[in-house]
């Protein structure tokens, strides 16, 4: 006899503050529960037989409504019921999330004699990103990266990124970000407003974010998945080093495409492997 009902977001996670409101046909309220932490929702309270109208809400989603029937036995068995993001944007559950370096690239792109381009990455960095449960706007990103672990598939051109000409690795070891905001973008994407700082110089950038959707993984864990991207200006971090080849053509374009394929494990750390 009751009420059960299951609350999900759209990846298939418990929304842990979900409130159900039913109200019969007169549109008087009969049951108001809440979720437990695995989104589950289970009232005793005994309904009259027939229509009721079942109407799920919780902080950072679109409300949902469904319709139950009660029968003879007295039991509104609502089944799963699916909550949306408010405005269709999406993000994993609430929390901290670790950033996995082994399943996640940071790499930037650079144009090469204004006719191809130059790949790089770096192999060595540390993020993290905290989901705040009632308001997605407030969550942050954070992370570091070594700057001396620049690759771009050539020993030469490595030495030279890494030297006073470019990262200047040795005065400013570390390449940092640090979000001030999070604002939605459209269905599935976000822009994470932050600061750079790189060679000691800190300007305000963008990151165009994309994300890419939540599942468990071989290790016991969940992970969620993001996609990053951003342009920065060499100039801005005072990387004004160029080489000017023949007809005046510029070795090294003016703005660097940065890219972040991401991979998270919910937690504030990582499983062993």
């Amino acid at each position: 006899m009751g009420l059960t009902a299951r609350i999900r977001t759209r990846d298939g996670w418990a929304v842990s503050h979900a409130v159900v409101t039913v109200t019969d046909m007169t549109g008087r309220q009969v049951v108001r529960a809440e979720a437990d932490a695995e989104g589950a929702v289970r009232d005793a309270t005994a309904l009259a037989p027939g229509a009721y109208t079942v109407i799920v809400t919780a902080v950072g989603y679109a409300p949902a409504a469904a319709s139950a029937l009660v029968t003879a036995s007295g039991r509104a068995e609502v089944g799963t019921v699916t909550l949306a993001r408010q405005g269709g944007a999406e993000l994993p559950p609430p929390g901290l999330w670790t950033v996995d370096p082994a399943h996640s690239a940071v790499g930037a792109v650079a144009q090469h004699l204004g006719i191809s381009s130059v790949r790089g990455r770096f192999t060595e960095f540390a993020a993290s990103v905290e989901i705040t449960p009632d308001d997605v706007t407030k969550s942050r990103v954070g992370a570091v990266i070594r700057a001396a672990s620049i690759d771009t598939g050539n020993g030469m051109r490595d030495t030279h990124l890494r030297s006073a000409d470019f990262l200047d690795v040795e005065a400013h070891p570390e390449i940092t970000y640090r979000s001030t905001g999070v604002s939605v973008a459209g269905p599935d994407r976000w822009t994470v407003h932050g600061d750079l700082s790189l060679r000691g110089i800190v300007r305000p950038v963008d990151l165009d974010l994309a994300y890419l959707g939540t599942g468990a993984d071989p290790w016991g864990g969940t992970r969620a998945a993001f996609r990053a991207t951003a342009d920065l200006h060499r100039e801005d971090f005072a990387l004004t080093y160029n080489q000017v080849v023949q007809a005046g053509i510029a070795a090294i374009g003016t703005t660097l495409r940065v890219e972040l394929d991401i991979q998270a494990v919910q937690g504030e750390s990582l499983p062993q492997a």
